[in-house]
């Protein structure tokens, strides 16, 4: 069984649980979580585990739930109307379109706060369990994930009244980013979590301090040429391939608006190459598995 099987598999044996009479409430907190996906930073997490030792890589899959439930959190409140208003992800209709709003909302607090309980419950000593705590919310919280989101929803080019108003307040109104602040945007939006998944599972490996900070930088390079190729696919490619809308992006805060198609694809290029050459620094195993992915989802 290769290991995206294994935590496939270990996903759908340990969905979350909710008792009472809500007629549907624990069922959309499964939804998306079952809906597919790459499961790419859970994977990244695990592979690191699984190339240094293997005996901790079943002990590793509650924290890599965890990890899948807070990224799953994300995508769910990324898609609500307030928001990117989408009503496809992961081949699947979004949880506001299947259910409610309020129902789209609390599923994704649940997974979010869960994330937390599944890693606490982690086979593993307590040190190595708190520390996965540390690095997942501070890379998905405050100054992480949620800031990515504040920053991009605010400085989309929208028409919602409510962000106009604020942008005219602050003197903002059709304010383009620059690329030096396209990249912050979107470092702490995307790269922070997948450079997280890299540490996590560093840390469960019991790598050094100096190791595992060479890998969160190598995951910051991944996780922002991971989001350029998330804006080709949006720009070049189908509803059906890519699992949810595309040409979406026209009004957004996006690498293929500011630099362009072929400009995009020269900055993933660019980082690809300086990622290859960071992974020289690294434990050859890991950096073999972060090849393959890479391969498999950027080229």
């Amino acid at each position: 069984m290769s290991l995206l099987e294994d935590f496939v598999k270990f996903l759908n044996a340990n969905l979350p649980k909710a008792s009472g009479f809500h007629p549907y409430y624990e069922e959309a907190l499964g939804v998306m979580l079952k809906a597919g996906g790459k499961h790419f930073r859970a994977l990244l997490l695990l592979g690191v585990v699984e190339n240094v030792d293997k005996s901790l890589t079943q002990k590793a899959m509650r924290v890599a739930l965890g990890l899948e439930m807070m990224h799953t959190y994300s995508l769910i409140h990324d898609d609500l109307p307030s928001m990117d208003n989408a009503c496809l992800r992961r081949g699947t209709p979004t949880l506001h379109v299947t259910y409610d709003e309020t129902t789209a909302i609390l599923a994704g607090d649940a997974l979010n706060t869960h994330a937390f309980y599944e890693i606490s419950r982690a086979d593993l000593p307590a040190q190595t369990r708190i520390k996965c705590v540390e690095i997942l919310s501070e890379n998905a919280g405050v100054s992480g994930m949620v800031l990515g989101q504040a920053l991009d929803c605010f400085f989309e080019n929208t028409n919602k009244e409510d962000i106009k108003r604020a942008k005219a307040k602050f003197g903002l109104s059709g304010k383009m980013l620059s690329l030096d602040e396209l990249v912050f945007l979107h470092i702490h939006k995307t790269a922070k979590l997948i450079a997280a998944s890299l540490k996590m599972g560093a840390v469960i490996a019991n790598l050094t301090e100096n190791e595992c900070e060479k890998i969160y930088v190598i995951g910051l390079k991944l996780g922002l040429a991971f989001q350029i190729q998330d804006d080709i696919i949006d720009l070049t490619s189908d509803e059906a391939a890519a699992g949810k809308p595309v040409h979406n992006d026209l009004a957004k805060n996006s690498f293929t608006n500011l630099l362009g198609l072929s400009g995009a694809k020269k900055k993933k290029d660019e980082l690809i190459c300086q990622i290859e050459e960071a992974l020289k620094q690294i434990d050859a195993g890991i950096a073999k598995m972060i090849l393959e992915l890479t391969d498999k989802h950027l080229r």
